[in-house]
């Protein structure tokens, strides 16, 4: 295998990341202000514009992530807020990224070697129960919203809220019927398992786990057992595997490190495909990362080690970005939100 196999991944499929908490960092330690945050070197966080490129991400779903336990009117602005921080990063510096809510502005900006921007919210509390609020975020450039955040909403059953004798409610449906009619994509990470099926059985688009990990390997209620995941081909969707550490190793099973986060990848590709599977580290969205994978910069050390297990490059290209973009586009196509 070619030692370098990555280089010439990235050179054409880009790392597409499923989830990145830097908006909601923006807004806790520096009010917001993308200017004043300093991304063109910023060593406190693990995002900023150096380690984007070395780590070779060309395409980025921002999470415009707000507290699940706020009062869903607050978060409804929140949210916008949070959407605004994004674009102002973008507008910050437009020779590095580019606004691109569709799948046809991703190809765009990948091919003008800037890194496209997306925003997905993470928790279905920020539209307040209105699928009015929904339909204005789409209108706003929402790509995708994760169905509940930590705690339930009224019509969905969260993986680490209080105990409750349903997965989705039928507003639940309408909510994921309505993200279908108008191309939000349908984001399963956070949920209850049978938030999970409900969802599957409702959809008629392919969903996304924008930040989640395997549960046969790790046994945390974040992470997809695989009777889920042997339905995501049946779906089209993709599991974007995370390198949260309590999500990749079981508490007291020491330091997490690279070798952790392929476990998970090779489980998923085991059991799905790899046309299946991709990848969501959740930077800045937790303290500290597995050994090897502490930053942005290291996706590169990532599909390296995938290389020289036996990932091919096409495996390699299906996991970085085409598995994703494959999805937003069949999740936008043909959509309208009229």
């Amino acid at each position: 295998m070619t030692v370098d196999l990555w280089r010439e991944v990235l050179a054409t499929h880009p790392v597409f990341d499923g989830h990145n908490d830097l908006a909601w960092e923006l807004r806790e330690r520096f009010g917001s202000d993308p200017v004043a945050a300093g991304l063109l070197d910023q060593p406190t966080l693990h995002t900023d514009v150096p380690r984007l490129r070395a780590g070779g991400v060309g395409a980025q779903f921002w999470s415009v992530y707000v507290p699940s336990d706020w009062d869903p009117a607050a978060a409804a602005v929140a949210v916008l807020e949070q959407v605004d921080v994004v674009r102002r990063v973008v507008t910050a510096h437009p020779d590095v990224f580019a606004w691109t809510p569709t799948a046809a502005g991703v190809r765009e900006a990948v091919a003008a070697g800037r890194i496209a921007s997306l925003v997905g919210a993470e928790g279905g509390h920020s539209i307040a129960g209105s699928l009015g609020v929904l339909r204005e975020l789409r209108r706003a450039g929402l790509a995708y919203m994760t169905l509940t955040h930590n705690d339930n909403t009224p019509w969905a059953a969260s993986a680490t809220g209080e105990p409750v004798d349903h997965g989705l409610t039928e507003f639940g449906r309408d909510v994921v019927r309505e993200m279908n009619r108008t191309g939000v994509l349908v984001d399963l990470s956070h949920v209850h398992e049978r938030t999970m099926h409900d969802a599957l059985d409702t959809t008629t688009r392919p969903v996304l786990f924008s930040h989640s990990s395997c549960r046969a390997v790790t046994d945390h209620p974040r992470n997809v057992p695989d009777g889920v995941l042997e339905r995501l081909p049946g779906n089209g969707g993709v599991l974007m595997v995370t390198f949260v550490p309590a999500f990749v190793v079981a508490p007291g099973a020491g330091r997490t490190s690279l070798d952790d986060v392929v476990r998970h990848l090779e489980h998923a590709r085991e059991v799905v495909g790899v046309e299946h599977v991709g990848i969501g580290g959740d930077y800045d969205g937790t303290d500290a990362f597995p050994d090897g994978l502490q930053d942005v910069s290291r996706y590169p050390a990532l599909l390296q080690a995938l290389a020289d297990r036996g990932w091919s490059a096409a495996d390699l290209r299906a996991l970085t970005s085409g598995n994703a973009l494959r999805v937003l586009e069949e999740a936008q196509d043909g959509t309208s939100v009229d």
